[in-house]
């Protein structure tokens, strides 16, 4: 039985505005699942492992959600005009170029422009 997909979870106390922010601002697809209960598609994902060691790990950080794009000083801008929350500038860390978006309800996701291979972006085992 092969795995289908993946879903990802974001709690926040703000469920409404998260929604909509993630249809009106990012312009996710979705469905409603019943009563305004939206489901979204999200661009191509991929999944890494990273070592429970190191200052991440070590803040509590058990799991993480980041949004990738192409040109991130295109995007930050893009979003800031949209009204999104971007804490601080842009940051290069060699292995991307990320910066911290607080959505509604203090949920808080990377943004990160990739400057290593993208796996969904076609590879194949």
């Amino acid at each position: 039985m092969p795995i289908i997909g993946a879903h990802a979870l974001l709690y926040t106390s703000e469920p409404d505005a998260l929604r909509a922010m993630l249809r009106d601002v990012f312009g996710f697809p979705h469905v409603d699942a019943g009563e305004g209960w939206l489901i979204f598609a999200l661009p191509p994902a991929e999944l890494g492992v990273h070592p429970a060691e190191g200052p991440t790990y070590e803040s509590g950080t058990r799991h993480q959600v980041t949004f990738m794009c192409d040109d991130i000083e295109a995007t930050v801008r893009d979003l800031r005009r949209k009204g999104v929350d971007v804490r601080g500038e842009p940051f290069n860390e060699g292995w991307g170029i990320h910066v911290t978006l607080v959505l509604p309800g203090g949920v808080e996701v990377l943004l990160y422009q990739p400057l290593h291979p993208i796996a969904a972006h076609g590879a194949r085992a």
